[in-house]
């Protein structure tokens, strides 16, 4: 299909994309929940079995190192899904500081793959019945073969063997799921504003700076690394910069600088040409780029900054 085609599935009905980025880190253990919840920034401790959260890894200056979803399997046992540009920083980081606990940590990226199932349509070709709210998760026959299905904020996320991922493609197929593209899939992200570890986010990034506080940090919880800066900056500060949308005249390129007038504000992350709004692009760009302002892009291409989601 042509790109508005896929585009359209996404919008209207239901479209299939595999998730080849994401890798698995399997946490398990008696102290597995109290470790998590020492490192990450959102309440692991309170996931029930069959619930899970957005989470993230941060430095000792707040500044983020990856981010992940994090499923409760059983008290004791736990997945971590995140970037494989996160990957290696946070296995040696859970595996770091694990020493003295009875916890394992190990990378089972190899076990698993992940198909993602996109648009209105999702829940129905996949026939599991509600599932929320995002992160709830729960084991579902598709195919003759048992995946875990996961909500995610755009439909449902399907973990199988990689010798029963085509199985399980194949049987969605049949009941009325498309095949879309992963650059058909990054136009609905950047639509609704959910920025991705090295694109938006990097290590130079905070959580408030990335709009994900809401979603990935506890401030009730207790302490975990970073949590000082963090709380220092949402109670007493304002970050000095946002993630923000562009609405641009003409596309434009990742990594491609922001101007107001002479300043620098920061660079495009990704940048996507929508078939229903035209070029737009997210970014992360200093205060002074409020909603509504004026800006230029790379070689002085005009753009307006806007309020996520788009």
């Amino acid at each position: 299909m042509e790109l508005d085609a896929q585009y359209r599935v996404l919008k209207e009905g239901a479209g299939l994309v595999e998730r080849p980025e994401l890798r698995r880190i399997a946490v398990r253990g008696s102290e597995a929940a109290d470790h998590l919840q020492g490192q990450l920034t959102n309440d692991v401790e309170a996931l029930e079995p069959g619930a899970g959260c957005y989470s993230a890894l941060l430095n000792r200056k707040g500044h983020l190192q990856g981010d992940m979803r994090v499923l409760s399997l059983e008290p004791d046992a736990f997945s971590i899904e995140t970037d494989e540009g996160a990957l290696d920083a946070v296995l040696r980081h859970l595996q770091m500081y694990k020493i003295g606990r009875d916890v394992e940590v190990d990378d089972v990226s190899g076990e698993s793959r992940v198909l993602s199932a996109i648009g209105p349509g999702a829940l129905d070709v996949i026939g599991c019945g509600p599932l929320r709210p995002e992160h709830a998760h729960t084991e579902h026959e598709i195919g003759g073969v048992t995946v875990r299905a996961i909500a995610t904020d755009l439909g449902v996320d399907l973990v199988a063997t990689p010798a029963h991922l085509e199985a399980v493609a194949r049987a969605l197929r049949d009941t009325g799921a498309e095949p879309v593209s992963a650059r058909a899939a990054e136009i609905v992200r950047v639509e609704s504003g959910r920025p991705r570890f090295g694109r938006e986010m990097t290590t130079a990034t905070m959580p408030a700076e990335a709009g994900i506080e809401e979603r990935a940090v506890s401030f009730t919880k207790g302490c975990y690394i970073g949590q000082e800066p963090v709380a220092r900056l949402h109670y007493r500060g304002r970050p000095n910069r946002h993630l923000r949308g562009l609405e641009l005249e003409r596309p434009v390129a990742e990594g491609d600088p922001v101007r107001l007038g002479e300043r620098e504000l920061g660079s495009v992350g990704t940048a996507v040409l929508s078939p229903a709004r035209g070029p737009i692009a997210l970014a992360i760009l200093r205060r002074e780029a409020e909603p509504g302002a004026a800006v230029e892009v790379g070689d002085g291409i005009p753009a307006k900054v806007v309020e996520l989601p788009f």
